[in-house]
This record gives structure tokens, C-alpha cells and sequence, in this order.
């Protein structure tokens, strides 16, 4: 039996600007699980956001001088708990839309954990994606847990409104947010008592 867990607050950052993106339906999923466990999810759509290409990190820019969007995100990302990452498989890489979004801030991510919901159209679920990424969501100081949700066929795995249409997604969700809930509890009574620097 999985022990009762504070409300955490997550930041579900979506990595697809696509025109037809079935990643939306991924960050559903994991929207609807988080809310269905009371924890506050908040999705960050690049698609909608309208981030500009990288040209400064956000800590680059003088006080008040970052696009709006940057210091809403800013701000949004020092007060979650966590991180997770709905991203798909671009030729056996991380999206180009979601490096754009995650190389944007540092510091605004330390000390709270990641974790990786990976899709693709076809069987592997974008895990290949999934290797890339967890270099760099250590590189930003957001360490992904060890656990994965692959989603492999994602257009027959889950509807337009993220329900799936399986046995297979609901559980491997559960098994991934238990862990995921462990490390981001974990990791915020670290950060009340003090980090490092």
C-alpha cells in the first residue's frame, strides 16, 4: 500500500510545438494522474508559451530586462517540487522545441527531481529520447529518477483526452509517480532544511 503524500506541486513541461502532436495527449495523461492524486500540475506548453529560440539564458539578462515569458517560468520553476518531462522521439533524439525549452534556465531548476514520460508512434515509446535527456536534466541540476513511462504507439495508446486505451499505460504511470512522488518529497524537505549553495 503506497504511503499517503503531501500535495506537491508539478511542473509538466511538454516538448512538441508540432501541428499534429500527439505528445498533448501524454501531458493529459499525466495531468489528469497528478490532479486524480491531489497534487497541482501545471502544464508548460511551448506551443502556447511562444518561447523565443535561445539567444540568452535567462539568468543572462539584467533584473526586470527577461521576456515576460521567461520570468513567468522563472517563477513557476522556483516554486514546484518537480519536473516532469513529456517528450517525444525525433529521430533518435530530444525535440528541438524541448531543448529550446529546458536550455532557457539553470538555478531555477536545482534540487528538485525530473522524471521522463517518452512516446513515439512506433514501439519503443521514444526511450532513445529518454537516454539523451537524462544526461541533460542532470547537466541542469533536475536529475531524472530512474524509472521511465515509455508510451510506444501513443495514437492507439491514449485518446485525444489522454485516457488510455490499455492496461499497460495506467500501470506503468502508477509504478513511475509513486517513485516520482518519493524523490520530489524527498527532495523538498532537503531544500526547506538548506542546500549546498
Amino acid at each position: 500500500m503506497r504511503p499517503e503524500t503531501p500535495p506537491l506541486s508539478v511542473a509538466v513541461l511538454l516538448g512538441s510545438v508540432r501541428r499534429d502532436r500527439m505528445g498533448i495527449r501524454a501531458a493529459k495523461l499525466v495531468i489528469n494522474a497528478l490532479e486524480a492524486r491531489g497534487h497541482e500540475a501545471i502544464l508548460v506548453d511551448p506551443a502556447t508559451r511562444q518561447l523565443p529560440l535561445l539567444d540568452r539564458m535567462y539568468k543572462e539578462y539584467e533584473t526586470g530586462t527577461a521576456p515576460v515569458v521567461l520570468e513567468q517560468l522563472a517563477t513557476l520553476y522556483r516554486r514546484v517540487d518537480g519536473f516532469l518531462i513529456v517528450s517525444g522521439e525525433y529521430n533518435h533524439g530530444i525535440p528541438p522545441a524541448m531543448k529550446n525549452l529546458l536550455d532557457h534556465f539553470l538555478e531555477e531548476y536545482f534540487w528538485r527531481p525530473s522524471g521522463i514520460v517518452c512516446y513515439s508512434a512506433g514501439m519503443f515509446g521514444g526511450v532513445r529520447a529518454a537516454v539523451a535527456l537524462r544526461a541533460t536534466l542532470a547537466e541542469l541540476g533536475m536529475p531524472s529518477i530512474s524509472s521511465e513511462c515509455p508510451i510506444p504507439r501513443i495514437g492507439s495508446a491514449l485518446d485525444e483526452d489522454g485516457q488510455p486505451q490499455n492496461e499497460h499505460v495506467p500501470r506503468t504511470l502508477s509504478r513511475f509517480l509513486d517513485e516520482f512522488e518519493w524523490y520530489a518529497c524527498a527532495l523538498r524537505r532537503q531544500r526547506q532544511e538548506g542546500t549546498p549553495y
